[in-house]
């Protein structure tokens, strides 16, 4: 009962100020996630496996004031061998999302889900600066499309994680693109975690010497408020663990004159997550000299009854996180 007073007293107290939240948020959007899937068979069948986002499902979301699409997909089945060229037919998949989405005047974050990894191994400066000089070259011409380098690298050195994250940056800038990366950090780029050094050197160390040529780019951070902050569970730990998980990598990063892109955030449909969630937008919207925005996980068309989609349902009624909290911090909310 105590959880639904406080969320209660949490909402009235926003619901002025979200009105004018989107005002603070550069970028406001969900990952549209499906064609990562089927990550045990490479590269797996289309349709079968892995898929990509259907035009009514992106359509809800721009129409729904949301700026920002993260695409997760599989480095494998765009680039079927190391260093070698990208793949035709998978390419036309994702460039119809792209045109899709940027043709509608919104911004498509490119996110290769790969963990730093190939194939369940760790790749090497030089492979991951290879993919993306050749996806670099494909959309420098296109300002909306967005350089996500990799997905929460995890289990190795930090010092790692910098070297390949710099020569990915090195490697788009000697294409002439000047398109916005965002740059994530070791320990699955969490922004609880940013400052600690358990998982070795902190990214807090190690990715402050990060250097971009073109001075475009945003660190990429992502925050669950469960107990473990894994986003597998539907309840969360308390309403201000957010805030709490936020406020060491705000400082940091303010500190360096740097802005973040909280890449991903979920929570369960109820009370203590709702207020959770509400607190945390309210810190960054305090914070948006470093807070650019945020991408929700999940929509897309496989999620089913997954406890964080706000995919549409098959009548096209709202899941809802969607109708109790996201739409209240889009573009539209400005």
């Amino acid at each position: 009962m105590k959880f639904l007073v406080l969320f209660s007293t949490v909402l009235t107290a926003l619901t002025s100020q979200t009105v004018t939240a989107a005002k603070h948020f550069q970028y406001t959007g969900v990952s549209e996630s499906c064609a990562e899937f089927g990550q045990g068979n490479l590269p797996g069948t289309y349709n079968r496996d892995y898929t990509y986002p259907t035009d009514a499902s992106l359509d809800f979301f721009i129409k729904g004031c949301s700026n920002l699409i993260r695409l997760p997909f599989a480095w494998e089945r765009l680039q079927r061998t190391l260093e070698g060229e990208l793949d035709a037919e998978e390419f036309s998949r994702i460039d119809g999302v792209v045109k899709y989405v940027t043709g509608r005047g919104q911004n498509l974050l490119l996110d290769p889900h790969n963990y730093n990894r190939y194939r369940g191994q760790l790749v090497t400066p030089d492979q991951l600066a290879n993919f993306w000089t050749k996806l670099a070259n494909r959309y420098k011409d296109n300002q909306k499309v967005m350089f996500g380098l990799m997905n929460e690298p995890h289990d190795q050195p930090t010092e790692d994680v910098f070297k390949t994250m710099q020569a990915a940056i090195n490697a788009i800038r000697a294409t002439t693109a000047k398109n916005l990366i965002t740059v994530p950090g070791n320990a699955w780029t969490g922004a609880h975690s940013w400052t600690k050094n358990y998982y070795g050197t902190s990214n807090a160390e190690v990715m402050a010497t990060i250097v971009d040529p073109a001075n475009n780019f945003m660190f990429e951070m992502h925050q669950y408020l469960d107990s473990d902050f894994s986003g597998t569970h539907d309840t969360c730990q308390s309403a201000s663990i957010g805030v709490e998980s936020l406020v060491a990598a705000t400082e940091w990063a303010r500190k360096l004159g740097k802005k973040i892109l909280l890449g991903e955030i979920g929570g369960g449909d109820n009370a203590l997550c709702y207020a959770a969630l509400e607190n945390t937008m309210k810190y960054m919207m305090e914070n948006s000299d470093v807070w650019a925005g945020y991408a929700w996980w999940a929509a897309g068309p496989w999620w089913g009854n997954y406890m964080f989609s706000v995919e549409p349902n098959a009548d096209s009624s709202p899941k809802p996180q969607w109708t109790k909290f996201l739409q209240r911090y889009t573009q539209c909310s400005a």
